[in-house]
């Protein structure tokens, strides 16, 4: 797995595009274990962008106990997701992503977003507090 790949996936997933640590961590360790799909899809997703560092580039900023991707951030991100066209040349993106063009076969399919997965997280967490609720207040 990619860690500065996920990195990225995970905050722009967040509103504002800031996550604490410790849901990050938590984020990551989900993707991390859900199988060799998402390892894969990061390394391809990394092939297209050389010597990606995203702290040294500005990609994301830490303050306040968690990381924020920033708009160069969001920016390099839609690049490495965007399909590449035929003509394109590495020379036409930013100097920061002088990037390698993956073989042609190398199609990827859109990432998975992990927004449902903190749903379904947040809708576990609520039903537990119902239920203690319940039982505590059960005679």
């Amino acid at each position: 797995m990619n860690f500065q790949v996920t990195v990225l996936k995970v905050l722009v997933s967040y509103p504002d595009g800031f996550a604490a640590m410790a849901d990050l961590k938590r984020d990551m360790a989900i993707l991390a274990t859900s199988g060799p799909d998402w390892a894969e899809r990061t390394k391809r997703l990394a092939v297209r962008v050389a010597d990606l560092d995203i702290f040294s580039q500005g990609l994301i900023e830490r303050m306040n106990g968690g990381w924020r991707v920033t708009d160069k951030g969001r920016a390099v991100l839609e690049i490495m997701e965007a399909r590449p066209a035929p003509a394109q040349q590495a020379r036409e993106l930013p100097e920061v992503l002088a990037a390698e063009e993956p073989a042609p076969a190398a199609t990827l399919p859109p990432m998975p977003s992990i927004a449902p997965v903190r749903r379904m997280r947040e809708r576990r967490r609520r039903q537990r507090d119902a239920a203690r609720r319940s039982q505590a207040s059960a005679p």
